[in-house]
């Protein structure tokens, strides 16, 4: 395949990805947490630890902060610069799939594998997103394929590119980029070939991916006194299999296994607009399927299934699997057009995708740049930064009452070089009688029995909007004191 090809789809999907990511405020809460933490890695000139608001932040590994902060070097410190390395990240997933599409299918199915991908709604948000699924995506997709060249022919380059690949995805998010390794060692038992499992080398190959991972986590570790193991693995991957968290998914047993069968109906919404195939191309495999078919089968199967079993339940955790789900689709997809003579039915088949992919683009665009700037308002914490950034100094101390969502952080750490300081609004009178230079943030109600008694040069900045993580309205005002 020409290398044009490559470049176009790549720089393709990092415009289509980018698209109103400037115009979007971040997200409480998780885009702020994550951006934020980079910025104070890039500050703090430590790339080991991250932490939020001079506080540890142990629920991830670092590979996502790292890009971020190589992003702010480049962009600056906003939130497009936040939000470009998950774009990156997808554009780069389409790439892998597009390279392995070709290799199992033709050139077309590559491109229909990469297509699909990209357009599926879950792609579509969290391309757009300051998190570190893109990345997880990315490498798991890159282990998986590798693992298949593996298991048709053994050669070095295969190897490598799978065990680094299982590294760089646990720097990504953790032991869940694990799961390659259970997809082949799933398709070795299937096919009981045991030599195939010399071409993995499996005791050698992990210890270079525990050996790269250690690169960093035997110095975090280190720094930590042994907590980043007891909270990221401990906390956020153990606890999260074991117990819901944030109040996503089922506290009860009942309502556990109510919500068993969760990731096979979100699929639906989650793949969409491709998921309206999904029950075609599932008569297909079950009627017939090769090699290639069972091996991303299993790979599908088992991100579902671990996904399943976990407590805590998000739409999104199965993204990584849509890479997969793109493939046997595009496969499927082809192959019917070109088994069913006349001509007529071919161009009729590939019609149908074209006009699929080419409307969902445009939808998708269209939603990318029209929405955002009409929904901007309704983000308290920046539209209060909005109205207030000129007002605000560098060596202010800042504090905030009933609200403090990450984004506070995030926003006027920007102008600020403090951090923020949560009270109870006892305390907001003894705050702001402090010597130097201060603001304080509180519900507008609260804010009456500061004004009241007030400086004449004291200043009031008020909002008010949608605390998204909360599901509800919030009025908010700033009472800045210049010295």
């Amino acid at each position: 395949m020409k290398s044009i090809n490559y470049a176009l789809l790549f720089f393709g999907c990092v415009l289509f990805h980018i698209a109103g990511t400037w115009s979007l405020p971040l997200i409480d809460r998780d885009e702020p947490r994550f951006a934020e933490a980079a910025r104070e890695m890039t500050e703090r000139g430590d790339y080991i630890v991250p932490r939020f608001n001079n506080q540890l932040r142990l629920d991830k590994p670092p590979l996502a902060y790292w890009a971020q902060a190589a992003s702010y070097r480049i962009f600056g410190e906003n939130d497009f610069a936040a939000r470009f390395p998950s774009a990156l990240a997808a554009a780069l997933t389409a790439l892998s799939i597009l390279a392995w599409g070709a290799r199992i299918g033709g050139e077309r199915v590559g491109w229909w594998a990469a297509i699909i991908f990209t357009l599926s709604l879950q792609t579509f948000l969290h391309a757009k997103a300051a998190v570190a699924d893109m990345w997880l995506v990315l490498f798991v997709t890159i282990a998986h394929w590798t693992g298949y060249e593996l298991i048709e022919n053994r050669r070095t380059k295969w190897w490598l590119a799978f065990y680094l690949s299982l590294a760089l995805g646990f720097l990504g998010k953790g032991p869940i980029a694990w799961t390659p390794l259970l997809t082949v060692g799933a398709i070795i038992i299937y096919a009981q070939d045991w030599r195939l499992a010399r071409h993995f080398k499996f005791l050698p190959g992990i210890f270079l991916t525990l050996a790269v991972v250690a690169l960093w986590g035997i110095p975090a570790l280190i720094q930590t006194h042994g907590e980043f193991f007891t909270v990221g693995i401990g906390r956020h991957v153990i606890g999260r299999s074991l117990a819901t968290m944030e109040g996503h998914g089922a506290n009860s047993l009942g309502m556990y296994l109510l919500l068993l069968p969760f990731y096979f109906v979100t699929v639906f919404v989650s793949f969409f607009p491709w998921s309206i195939r999904l029950p075609w191309v599932t008569k297909n495999l079950w009627r017939r399927r090769d090699s290639i078919d069972n091996y991303l089968i299993v790979g599908v199967a088992i991100i579902f299934v671990i996904f399943s079993l976990v407590k805590t339940k998000l739409p999104h955790y199965t993204l990584p699997a849509f890479p997969l789900l793109a493939l046997l689709l595009a496969r499927h997809w082809q192959a019917a057009a070109l088994s069913r003579p006349p001509l007529s039915a071919v161009a009729n088949r590939r019609s149908l995708f074209a006009t699929i992919a080419v409307t969902t683009a445009c939808v998708w665009l269209a939603i990318a740049l029209a929405i955002p700037p009409m929904v901007a308002r309704f983000f308290p914490a920046y539209q209060l930064f909005q109205v207030s950034r000129a007002s605000l100094q560098p060596d202010m101390q800042f504090a905030s009452v009933q609200f403090e969502e990450p984004s506070l952080v995030w926003y006027f750490r920007s102008r600020v070089k403090g951090f923020l300081t949560p009270l109870n609004k006892r305390r907001a009178t003894e705050f702001m009688s402090m010597s130097g230079p201060r603001f304080i943030i509180l519900p507008t109600p609260v804010a009456g029995t500061l004004s009241a008694n007030s400086p004449q040069h004291w200043k009031f900045f008020s909002t008010s909007g949608f605390n998204i993580a909360k599901g509800k309205r919030v009025d908010l005002t700033l009472v800045l004191k210049p010295e």
